[in-house]
Parts: structure tokens; sequence; C-alpha cells
């Protein structure tokens, strides 16, 4: 069996079977499918850097023109939006 087609676990346990060129592209193939992942773990970070900074931005303009820098609901509107729970509905009446 190819160790580029078994399972993390079946790669293990077969590990000493592999000759050396499927040890290398096995190496070769996790390497770059961590770099990957690893890409997009950083953007993911930057992307929720953006959104933390877009929602204080917002309740810092809310504070110039309604006087509180946090009203009623907003610390669960925020926690939902951190969650990935997202912003409530707009049936629900919440402004943005």
């Amino acid at each position: 069996m190819n160790a580029l087609d078994e399972s993390s676990f079946e790669r293990l346990i077969n590990i000493q079977s592999y000759t050396d060129e499927e040890l290398k592209a096995l190496h070769a193939r996790l390497t770059e499918e961590e770099r990957e992942i690893s890409m997009r773990r950083r953007l993911l970070h930057a992307e929720l850097d953006i959104l933390r900074a877009e929602t204080v931005r917002r309740l810092r303009d809310r504070n110039k023109t309604e006087g509180g820098l946090v009203r009623d609901g907003d610390l669960a509107v925020l926690t939902d939006i951190l969650s990935g729970r997202g912003f409530p509905s707009e049936d629900a009446g919440e402004e943005r």
C-alpha cells in the first residue's frame, strides 16, 4: 500500500515498511499540508482581528452619538459575534 493513501494511524503503524522514496514523499506532502493549514489559520486570525476592530469602532461611534460606550445588550451581541454566532437577526429589532 502506498504511504500517501493511508490514514495517519495506518501510516504510523506501517512506517517501517515504507521505502525511502515513500518516506520522502510523505514528508513533503505533510509539510505542504501543514503549511497550507498554518496559512489558513493566520488568515482566519487576521479576519477575526478585523472583525473585533470593526466592532470596537462601531461601539465608539455609538458612544459619540448616544452617550454611552456600552448599552444594554451590547456585551451579548459582542459575545455572539466573537463566538461565531454572528449578528442578531434583523427581525429581532436589534440595530447594528
